[in-house]
C-alpha cells in the first residue's frame, strides 16, 4: 500500500496518490530500508483479536452469490477466520501456490518501494488492526483490509502473474509522470473489480470484498454503470474516493486481464497525457455496457 488516504469500509483511496497529511498508523522509526518490519505478533491484544473474528465472519457471510469463486477458494486454503493471522503461515500457503509472499509494513509506502515490492512478488500488508470505532470506517487500510481482500487471489496463478506485472510496469509510468493513470487501473480493477462468469456477475477486487456493504451494491445495484474492461479506458477514467463506484470494469476471465495488459503502456500514457480524465458517471459511445445505472 502506497502513500495514500483511504476510504471508507476499509477500501484504499489511489494507491500511488502522495497524501501524509493523516496519522501514519504504524511505527515507521524501526522499518528497514525496504519499509518491512517484522509482523509484532505479540502486540494485538484479546480486543484485536476479537475485530478480527467479528470482521472476518461478518464478510465471509456474504461471499455466496457475490465473491469470484476463485477468490473464495484461496480464502479457504488460508484458513485464517479464528485469529488475526500470522504472514509467515500464510506464506507457506503462497509460496507452495504461486510463490509470492506477504511482508509487514508500518502502512502506506512510497510508490517506488511498492513497485518493487510487487514486481518481485512481495505484497505490503499494513499489520495494524483497526480500532473498534472504525469497523465500518477506516481512514487507512489495516491488515483486515490487506489481508482478507487482497490475499486470496494472490493463490491464484494468473492473477498472481498479473500483479508481478503491474509491479514491473511502476518504473514506467513514473518516468512518465503516470502514475495516476496506472493507479486507475489498480483502483478499477485490483481494489474493485468485477467477472463475468458462467454464474453471473462476480466480485473479486479488494475493496468490494472486504466492504460490508459495496460488495452486495456492485454486483445487484441497478445504479451504477457496468461497463466491459478496456485498458486505455480505464487508465483515463477518474474514480470515486468517498462514495460507491459510479461504473464498474468487468473482465471475462483472469486470463483475459493478463493478456490485456501484457503490453506496451507508453502510447497510453503519451495520449493521456494533460488531458482531463473520464467522468466515472459518463458512459462513452464506444463503451461495451453491461449493466447501464439508473440515476
Amino acid at each position: 500500500m502506497t502513500q495514500a488516504s483511504a476510504e471508507a469500509a476499509t477500501a484504499p483511496k489511489n494507491p500511488f496518490a502522495a497524501n501524509t497529511s493523516h496519522a501514519l498508523r504504524g511505527d515507521y522509526e524501526h522499518m528497514r530500508a525496504d519499509y518491512t518490519v517484522e509482523q509484532p505478533y505479540e502486540r494485538y491484544t484479546e480486543a484485536e483479536q476479537a475485530r478480527w473474528r467479528i470482521l472476518y465472519d461478518r464478510q465471509k457471510k456474504l461471499l455466496p452469490g457475490y465473491a469470484a469463486q476463485e477468490y473464495i477458494d484461496g480464502l479457504e486454503a488460508l484458513n485464517a477466520g479464528d485469529a488475526i493471522p500470522r504472514l509467515e503461515d500464510a506464506n507457506k500457503v503462497l509460496g507452495e501456490a504461486t510463490g509470492w509472499q506477504l511482508i509487514a509494513v508500518p502502512g502506506l509506502i512510497p510508490d517506488g518501494v511498492f513497485f518493487d515490492h510487487l514486481a518481485n512478488r512481495r505484497f505490503p500488508v499494513a499489520w495494524w488492526m483497526r480500532e473498534e470505532h472504525e469497523l465500518d470506517y477506516l481512514v487507512e487500510p489495516d491488515i483486515f483490509h490487506d489481508f482478507f481482500g487482497h490475499v486470496p487471489l494472490l493463490s491464484n496463478p494468473v492473477f498472481a502473474s498479473y500483479m508481478e506485472k503491474y509491479g514491473k510496469g511502476g518504473p514506467k509510468a513514473m518516468e512518465y509522470g503516470a502514475q495516476h493513470m496506472l493507479a486507475r487501473l489498480y483502483w478499477y480493477i485490483v481494489e474493485f473489480g468485477l467477472i463475468n462468469t458462467e454464474d453471473g456477475l462476480r466480485a473479486f477486487g479488494a475493496g468490494m470484498l472486504s466492504s460490508k456493504d459495496e460488495t452486495i451494491y456492485s454486483v445487484e445495484s441497478p445504479k451504477p454503470n457496468r461497463v466491459a474492461f478496456d485498458l486505455e479506458r480505464v487508465l483515463n477514467t477518474a474514480y470515486m474516493v468517498d462514495d460507491f463506484q459510479k461504473t464498474y470494469f468487468v473482465i471475462d476471465s483472469f486470463e483475459q486481464l493478463f493478456e490485456i495488459c501484457d503490453c506496451d503502456f507508453t502510447p497510453f500514457y503519451e495520449r493521456g497525457a494533460g488531458k482531463d480524465p473520464i467522468n466515472p458517471e459518463k458512459l462513452l459511445p464506444t463503451d461495451k455496457v453491461i449493466t447501464r445505472g439508473q440515476w
